[in-house]
């Protein structure tokens, strides 16, 4: 497993994980639209910490994030 640097998360990230492509991406708090039952997560670019991993188990929470 890679030793994920927070430090360089965006301090929305509450994810980071890598997809099926190889890229890495942090994900952030999903935010839900005004009036409606739509939401979604921004993903930003991130960087893979040398992953080399099966990417189905990369994610990784952002410490000391509480559960809802």
């Amino acid at each position: 497993m890679a030793e994920i640097n927070w430090r360089l998360a965006p301090k929305s990230a509450r994810w980071w994980a890598v997809d099926a492509d190889g890229k890495a991406h942090w994900y952030c708090t999903p935010d839900v639209a005004a009036f409606t039952d739509f939401w979604h997560a921004e993903m930003i670019k991130a960087p893979d910490f040398a992953f080399t991993g099966n990417w189905r188990e990369s994610l990784v929470e952002r410490p000391g994030q509480e559960k809802p």
